[in-house]
């Protein structure tokens, strides 16, 4: 895809060397893989779906795997007795102390289905794909916050030395009227607005320090970074004018992770209907148990009995009448269906709407980036002409400074334009589901050289 590489070249740019003297080189690509290395979110959203994944393999245990039970028992007694037997009823015998023991092993199988179990897993599987597609969705997120961070730092920085040249402008101005005024040239008003019109460029210089230190801030934020860390940011914008809406708004319906994840939610919504009418089939309960019971008595007849075997069974139930519980349940589901519904159609048109706004914007700014480079050329030829004509006395200070704030604006409603459409791309490539991911592999769109 073609790209225009706009190399912004005003008067004294060359690096950033006062924000970041021997940092360290960071480009957008960088920057984004230290992000989403050291973003916790996304370590969060990594665990979720790890967690997310387990859940199916439990599902699957608890709902297509027999259990399996072990169970001990060993219990005594001891007892005083009094014995009166049937062949001799006038005799009574009796037994301090007599000791009972009773030892009893077993093991017991049981293995339930219940049809609804099939549509349980099924939508564990989907509860799985949402928690990928929202981790995902996160980092898709995070990619495009650092690169408007990255690019706004990067702005914030032309427009210093935007500064900085009008300033430098304005001392050479003031060295002119102050030269005048020592000679008798010119008057010492001259010289004194001179002297102000150096201070408020000054004062804008110093207060640009300051947003570009908070906006360096703002990215080491984003990168888990400490935020005093230095480094260099390159400047050059490289965008691409060549967007079209027709490729966008078809990448979107099949890439957009949160449009992916509704139709997740639908799905999961639907089988979750189909779970709750399934509880109305007859459930299938089979068991078996493997006994052994020792039983031992130093009173009665009974002195010994001992019990080995197996037994099993087979039950079927099947839910006759609840109270209409279930029937006001699968309402309520088929309501939750619908909604669902609702909502992919609702995130659809906002999706649509979203992609075509910043379309909007993003071709609004290339047809104003050719009128903004056109009227930046001719306020540096106006300002130079306007310099060089105070310089020889021929213009009065109103008409240089008129002159240096034209360039000052132009320069700045250009950098703006760039800023704009780059901050668009950025939204644009994030509605379109090709900032990062795309198809299903990773696909890093966005790059500066």
């Amino acid at each position: 895809m073609r790209k225009l590489l706009l190399l912004l070249v005003l008067s004294a740019w060359a690096t950033f060397s006062l924000f970041a003297q021997e940092g360290e080189t960071l480009d957008l690509e960088k920057a984004v893989l230290i992000g989403l290395e050291k973003n916790y979110g996304i370590k969060i959203a990594a665990n979720n779906v790890v967690i997310a994944d387990r859940n199916i393999q439990v599902g699957l245990g608890s709902f297509f795997m027999p259990t399996l039970t072990g169970n001990f028992l060993n219990s005594f007694n001891k007892e005083d007795v009094s014995q009166i037997f049937a062949n001799n009823p006038e005799q009574i015998t009796e037994i301090e102390g007599a000791a009972t023991e009773n030892l009893n092993y077993s093991v017991v199988g049981f293995y339930g289905f219940r049809p609804e179990t099939i549509y349980s897993l099924k939508i564990l599987g989907k509860l799985a794909e949402i928690s990928d597609l929202e981790a995902k969705v996160l980092v898709e997120n995070t990619v495009a916050s650092i690169s408007s961070s990255y690019f706004r730092l990067v702005l914030e920085l032309q427009r210093y030395n935007v500064l900085k040249t009008t300033l430098d402008l304005s001392q050479s101005r003031l060295d002119i009227a102050k030269a005048r005024y020592e000679l008798g040239g010119a008057g010492r008003s001259d010289f004194l607005t001179a002297q102000v019109d150096y201070n408020a460029d000054l004062s804008l210089l110093t207060n640009q320090e300051l947003v570009i230190k908070n906006a360096r801030i703002n990215l080491n934020e984003l990168l888990a970074l400490k935020p005093d860390q230095e480094f260099i940011v390159k400047d050059t914008i490289l965008v691409d004018k060549n967007l079209l809406l027709e490729n966008l708004l078809e990448n979107a319906y099949l890439n957009n992770k949160q449009f992916l994840v509704t139709q997740r939610q639908e799905n999961a919504a639907f089988l979750a209907l189909r779970e709750t009418q399934a509880q109305r089939l007859p459930q299938v309960n089979f068991n078996a148990a493997y006994n052994r019971n020792t039983f031992s008595s130093e009173a009665g007849f009974l002195l010994l009995n001992q019990r080995t075997g197996i037994n099993y069974g087979l039950t079927a139930s099947l839910n006759l009448f609840s109270g209409f519980t279930l029937n006001r349940r699968i309402q309520n589901a088929k309501v939750q269906k619908v909604n669902a519904e609702y909502a992919l159609k609702d995130l659809e048109i906002q999706m649509v709407s979203d992609i075509q706004r910043a379309y909007n914007t993003y071709n609004t700014n290339i047809i104003l980036l050719d009128i903004e480079y056109s009227n930046y050329k001719t306020a540096i030829e106006s300002a130079d002409i306007a310099l060089e004509r105070f310089r020889l006395g021929i213009s009065d200070y109103l008409q240089f400074r008129d002159a240096q704030l034209n360039l000052l604006t132009a320069e700045n409603r250009l950098l703006t334009a760039i800023f704009n459409i780059k901050e668009m791309e950025i939204e644009l490539m994030r509605l379109s589901g090709r900032i990062f991911y795309q198809e299903g592999r990773e696909n890093f769109q966005l790059t500066i050289d």
